[in-house]
């Protein structure tokens, strides 16, 4: 039941998290349905449709001290669709696309486990699996996060679940495929400025 901070940094964002005031204030954003179109396990490049409006979303709460951290169950490796270095390999392809756009991600956390479908070791309960905060929390642990003056955005009500449980100060519904992503960066941009 303890839950594993599976998680892959991007070292190019230290420098930059360094300079800002700690505690950190964090942006999560869930993964499918946020950053990229949720056609169901997205894991290639090839397979990759993004969000619109995503990368100036990220790049509006970099602007206002934000650190991107991305917090994404991931079903697909506990089913055996594909492995967790195909992920990580992938992730790191993810994080190099933002940061071509200027918009950097910290970093993903992911949950590989599902309760039911898994397999193998990933066939757990577990407590980093959304609605669980335990991604969350590694986040907060690891990162020098304030929870209470970061902000989540996701598209479920599992993500809303899980930041409310980590204690994160404000959490964001928006529609499958983005719907609402400008109205939060104008609150960015006004926060910014």
């Amino acid at each position: 039941m303890a839950a594993v901070a599976h998680h892959v940094l991007n070292p190019a964002v230290q420098a930059w998290m360094e300079r800002l005031p700690a505690p950190h204030k964090a942006l999560f954003l869930d993964r499918d349905g946020v950053i990229n179109l949720d056609h169901g396990y997205v894991h290639t490049p090839a397979g990759t449709d993004w969000v619109p409006g995503i990368f100036e979303l990220v790049r509006s709460a970099m602007a206002a001290g934000y650190i991107p951290v991305v917090v994404t169950n991931q079903a697909g490796i506990a089913r055996g669709l594909y492995d967790e270095a195909a992920f990580v390999a992938y992730t790191h392809w993810v994080h190099e696309e933002f940061a071509a756009r200027g918009a950097c991600i910290a970093a993903t956390f992911f949950c590989p486990h599902h309760p039911e479908a898994g397999r193998g070791d990933y066939l757990r309960q577990c407590l980093c699996r959304k609605p669980k905060p335990g991604m969350i929390l590694a986040a907060i642990e690891s990162m020098g996060i304030d929870p209470v003056r970061s902000v989540l955005v996701g598209d479920k009500s599992s993500d809303i679940e899980a930041a409310r449980a980590a204690g994160v100060g404000r959490s964001i519904l928006v529609a499958p495929g983005g719907v609402g992503l400008e109205a939060i960066r104008a609150m960015f941009d006004r926060e910014a400025a």
